[in-house]
């Protein structure tokens, strides 16, 4: 059997798409973060350090000739006590745009989180290779699609002919905000995440920063955001603030108007498309806290529950039928004076007659189907020719 003569690539960010910041590891590795470390820095929530360091929408892209490709990665693979296995994460490799390959990444560190009592458990792994065989022999560009839900440390490439940047197309950068629906769970694969998908069909270059569990209006997000260079720019708020139970309706507003005003300090005419939740039965009237169901995770099954209460609405409690009003009236106000920001209802992407065909298994998150119903119809929404997230001449 032949072996390729492999030529080693040193992995830097001229290779990477998706990420604002690549940490070098000790052991020579990158390890890519979708917020920069100071953003990091300002706040020591590990759920958010999790989602973040979750490449959700980064790939490797470069052009070769080359007909075999390996990737040695180290992931971290969550495992949740008592709940049901999660699949290990997926690489997806395209050639010129189209898909060509998949493959799993055996091995890695493993991270154990106990869901009643928050315990977590770090054990060590090896590191995992990834072999891609069977390429065009031509010149040719390739993307490598990272897990969007593995914490992906990448340590080498090769391949059996020399690699170089993917000269810049000219598609524009579309940025985004949004929860862990947004992240991708529950989706099939990286580039099957609703973002990803619509990205393909809108033909943009996607930076994704939907981080489960953490769009919570945070300042520092914003900022970060402000800071990265983007063409278009979207944020889908609502159901973090409600299941985390973060704030009142007193708060939510001016956070609104804050995060906004950010994003317009860095942006200041690129089309904003405010998006509000997506159709959750469970919190479309009941405000938060989000909790497991216990009982369900007895029974081997992983699904959420609301625990607040309707009539602590009159209170400011919020809900996703409050948010979306309130949305729509913050957009309307400044829309006055910013002919660039738009607004789009969450459920024109998924909505009750959705949930009766393609139901949320766990009763919170879309499942592959749903992903790719809503990844289309934000794609036909939003990057139409007369769309929000469309560049205009001058």
């Amino acid at each position: 059997m032949h072996t390729p003569d492999w030529i080693t690539t040193p992995l830097t960010d001229v290779l990477l798409r998706g990420a604002l910041e690549l940490e070098r590891t000790e052991r020579g590795g990158l390890l890519p973060h979708r917020l920069p470390a100071r953003a990091r820095a300002q706040c020591a929530d590990p759920q958010l350090a999790l989602a973040e360091s979750q490449p959700s929408g980064v790939r490797l892209a470069f052009r070769t000739r080359a007909t075999a490709v390996e990737l040695d990665t180290l992931p971290t693979k969550r495992v949740y006590t008592g709940a049901p296995p999660r699949p290990d994460g997926v690489y997806d490799l395209f050639v010129d745009g189209r898909p060509q390959a998949r493959a799993v990444a055996e091995g890695g560190h493993t991270l154990t989180i106990d869901l009643a009592t928050g315990a977590t458990q770090h054990r060590p792994g090896p590191t995992a290779t990834l072999s891609f065989t069977g390429l065009p022999e031509r010149a040719k560009d390739v993307e490598i699609w990272l897990p969007h839900n593995e914490t992906t440390e990448l340590v080498a490439l090769r391949t059996n002919a020399p690699v170089e940047p993917v000269p810049d197309r000219g598609r524009p950068v579309w940025l985004h905000h949004g929860s862990s629906i947004s992240h991708g769970s529950d989706a099939a694969s990286p580039s099957t995440t609703w973002p990803a998908l619509a990205a393909s069909r809108g033909g943009v270059e996607l930076v994704n920063l939907g981080m489960g569990g953490s769009a919570l209006l945070d300042p520092f997000t914003a900022r970060a955001m402000r800071d990265t260079p983007a063409d278009l720019i979207s944020v889908k708020i609502g159901i973090n603030l409600v299941n985390a139970d973060l704030m009142r309706l007193r708060a939510f507003t001016p956070a609104v108007h804050g995060f906004l005003d950010t994003l317009r300090e860095g942006h200041p005419t690129a089309p904003l498309l405010v998006v509000s939740p997506l159709y959750c039965p469970l919190h479309e009237d009941t405000p938060g806290p989000g909790a497991f169901d216990f009982s369900a995770l007895g029974e081997g099954k992983l699904r959420f529950r609301a625990t607040g209460d309707p009539a602590e609405r009159a209170a400011g409690k919020l809900t996703l039928t409050v948010i979306r009003d309130e949305l729509s009236r913050i957009v309307r106000q400044r829309a006055a004076d910013d002919p660039h920001l738009h607004y789009l209802d969450g459920r024109a992407l998924y909505g009750e007659a959705d949930y009766a065909e393609l139901p949320l298994p766990d009763e919170l998150h879309p499942d592959a189907a749903a992903h790719r119903r809503i990844g289309e119809r934000f794609a036909e929404l939003a990057f139409a020719p007369n769309g929000p997230l469309t560049v205009r001449a001058a």
